[in-house]
C-alpha cells in the first residue's frame, strides 16, 4: 500500500498547479517550515492548503485554487497514517477496536485540537465575513485545512514526511489506551444524565446548513424542555448532534445547580 501510494504522490506532484497568486497572505518558506517542523519547498501548496474556498465564492473554478483538493487528499492520507500506526500499535486487537479508535482520532474534533495546537488558524486565507464570524477558531474550517496541510506534505515531501507530521503533532498528543476507553457516544451520556433527574429528553435541532452539498456543514442545538443547552458544528447531522450533546453535558456538570435547567 505504501508504494502504491509513493507512485500516486509522484504522480499527483507532477500534474499539481500552483495557487493563484493572492495578495491577501504570503507565508514565506522558513514560516512554512516552522509551521510544520519539515523542509518545506513547494510554497503555493501551503498557501492553497490554509486557503479557505469563502475567498473565491461565486467564482467558476474556486475549488482549484481553494484547500478543497488538498483537503480531499490529505483525508486519505491521514486515513492511510493513522491505520498503519494503529495496526503496529495493537497487533493483538481486532478490527472492531481499530476503527472505533481511528474514528476518535481523525474526527473533527481531534483533528480541530491539533490544528490548534499548531496556531494554525493564524494562517488561514478567509473572507472577511467569514474571519468576522470567528472563522479562524471554527472547529470545521480548522479540521479542514489540518487535513489539506496534510495533503501538501504529502504531496511536496512524500509520505514518510506526511506520516512523521501526523504522528508527533496528532498522534503523540494522545494516551491511545485512554482514548479507547472513553465513551463518545454523547448524546446517551446527556439523556442518562436528563432521565437521573427525571427531566424530558433532550431533543437536537439543526439551526443551519452551510457550504455546498459536497462540503456541507450542520450547526445543531441540544435542548432540554425549553432551555438550549449547547451547540454542535460538524460535516454531518450527527457528529453535530454528539458535539451539541458533549457542549450541554460539560454547562451542565459544570453548573452549580443543574437540576434548573431541566424544567
Amino acid at each position: 500500500m505504501a508504494y502504491w501510494l509513493e507512485r500516486l504522490q509522484q504522480w499527483l506532484r507532477g500534474i499539481q498547479t500552483s495557487a493563484a497568486p493572492n495578495p491577501i497572505l504570503d507565508r514565506t518558506r522558513e514560516q512554512f517550515r516552522q509551521l510544520t517542523g519539515l523542509p518545506v519547498q513547494n510554497v503555493p501548496l501551503y498557501e492553497q492548503a490554509l486557503t479557505h474556498r469563502s475567498l473565491f465564492r461565486g467564482e467558476p473554478g474556486s475549488y482549484l485554487y481553494s484547500n478543497e483538493r488538498l483537503e480531499f487528499l490529505g483525508d486519505a492520507v491521514l486515513g492511510f497514517v493513522v491505520a498503519a500506526y494503529l495496526y503496529e500499535r495493537f497487533p493483538d486487537r481486532d478490527e472492531g477496536f481499530l476503527t472505533r479508535l481511528r474514528a476518535k482520532l481523525v474526527n473533527q474534533e481531534a483533528l480541530a485540537k491539533a490544528a490548534r495546537s499548531l496556531q494554525l488558524g493564524a494562517y488561514l486565507r478567509l473572507s472577511e465575513d467569514v474571519q468576522h464570524v470567528g472563522g479562524q477558531d471554527n472547529p470545521s474550517i480548522l479540521a479542514d485545512a489540518f487535513e489539506a496541510l496534510i495533503g501538501a506534505l504529502y504531496l511536496d515531501l512524500g509520505l514518510e514526511a506526511a506520516r512523521a507530521f501526523v504522528e508527533r503533532v496528532l498522534l503523540a498528543s494522545y494516551d491511545l489506551e485512554a482514548l479507547a476507553r472513553r465513551s463518545d457516544n454523547y448524546k446517551s451520556l446527556l439523556l442518562e444524565f436528563a432521565q437521573a433527574r427525571g427531566w424530558p429528553q433532550p431533543r437536537y435541532q439543526v439551526v443551519a446548513e452551510e457550504g455546498p452539498s459536497h462540503a456541507r456543514t450542520f450547526i445543531v442545538e441540544a435542548w432540554i424542555g425549553d432551555r438550549q443547552l449547547g451547540r454542535g458544528i460538524a460535516r454531518s447531522k450527527k457528529l453535530a448532534e454528539q458535539q451539541a450533546a458533549r457542549a450541554a453535558l460539560a454547562y451542565l456538570q459544570a453548573a452549580e445547580n443543574p437540576q434548573d435547567y431541566g424544567q
